[in-house]
């Protein structure tokens, strides 16, 4: 940090490092986190250094001994305004430097590279775009913003990276995000650090942070040969949700052609984001999001499909580019490419693409 003395911040990271009392600095948020925790533990000190002084000082002034008559003394406006405005300038600063750490670690970056995970009592379940699946453990490469979207199968989860300086709560029913840059090539623990049960403290795991090129070798030997986009694809057709999700004068329900991100109206008159959220609440509590100018008539497949099913199906929806993909889901076996949503068709493909519908 460039307004504390290099020699002093190497002597406090590699001090509290060896003696186990502080995790490694290994991503680019951490020596922000950990300068506002030496901030804090630093005014702490001294306000309890000044504290003691003056009591002991005042014991010792102000003694039956020396002062065997009690004298009234008056106050003072001065020190009053002293001792309020300059702890609470303090305290201001420590705010607005906490809440931009804040807002920073849990706004992750556009281009951030997305990693599903599901917490389970007692486990952790990672979820590669590309198909990668990993269980108590967490391959990300170094130099790259890596996002988490979580949510919990069951109940309340909290994953922590101390070496990271990241922590966040999964939810049952609700996605929830935080991001990091690793920056030191490595393995560095998991924990859940939100007692969940009998095995809570088996809920543990490792983050493993590899070089570009070697976290490309990784994603090569771990794919399961489908990504998530695919899965998803197959379960969109094992369900026959193309029946009603076309472009059809007669279609049952609105076209998912482009859907995600897109603005849409529901019945209420409510405008609302197609977002990962949405989605799958979509999916799993379809009376609750209707779309403008439709039925309800969606079932709900709450129980009949598990949080990595919804995962996958969001995947698909979000990759989708046209309708004609939707009916190419439920004619061929084509999954999609790994580089994208845009197939190659297996025909000619119809003039105009599907529009989303409001």
């Amino acid at each position: 940090m460039s307004h504390i003395s290099p020699t002093i911040w190497q002597f406090l990271v590699k001090w509290m490092t060896n003696f186990a009392l502080f995790p490694p600095e290994a991503s680019k948020i951490a020596p922000q986190m950990d300068a506002l925790y030496f901030f804090i533990a630093l005014v702490s000190l001294i306000g309890l250094t000044i504290v003691i002084l003056l009591v002991v000082s005042f014991s010792i002034l102000y003694s039956k001994e020396r002062h065997p008559n009690a004298v009234q003394i008056e106050g003072s406006t001065l020190l009053e305004a002293t001792w309020t405005i300059i702890p609470l300038g303090l305290f201001l600063v420590m705010f607005v430097w906490g809440a931009l750490i804040y807002f920073r670690v849990y706004t992750p970056p556009a281009n951030a590279m997305n990693i599903y995970v599901v917490g389970k009592q007692w486990m952790w379940k990672a979820e590669h775009e590309g198909g990668q699946h990993e269980i108590n453990s967490l391959h990300v490469p170094t130099g790259r913003a890596v996002q988490l979207t979580m949510i919990s199968q069951d109940v309340f989860h909290s994953f922590s990276i101390p070496a990271f300086r990241v922590k966040r709560e999964a939810i049952p029913g609700r996605y929830t995000t935080v991001w990091f840059e690793a920056t030191l090539p490595g393995t560095y623990h998991l924990f859940c650090t939100q007692y969940c049960g009998t095995n809570h403290s088996q809920m543990i795991g490792d983050v493993v942070v590899l070089s570009p090129e070697d976290f490309k070798q990784w994603l090569a030997s771990s794919t399961s040969g489908a990504s998530l986009a695919q899965d998803g694809e197959r379960l969109f057709a094992s369900l026959s949700c193309a029946a009603c999700h076309n472009t059809r004068p007669d279609a049952r329900g609105p076209s998912l052609a482009n859907v995600y991100g897109a603005k849409l109206t529901l019945t209420s008159g409510q405008a609302i984001t197609a977002d990962d959220a949405y989605l799958r609440e979509a999916i799993l509590n379809p009376s609750q999001h209707i779309t403008q100018g439709y039925a309800p008539i969606m079932p709900t497949y709450q129980g009949q499909v598990s949080e990595e099913g919804v995962i996958a199906l969001v995947e698909y929806i979000k990759h989708l580019d046209s309708d004609y993909r939707v009916q190419q889901t439920t004619t061929t076996t084509d999954l999609l490419p790994e580089g994208g949503g845009k197939a190659t068709p297996a025909g000619p493909a119809p003039a105009a693409a599907g529009k989303v519908n409001p």
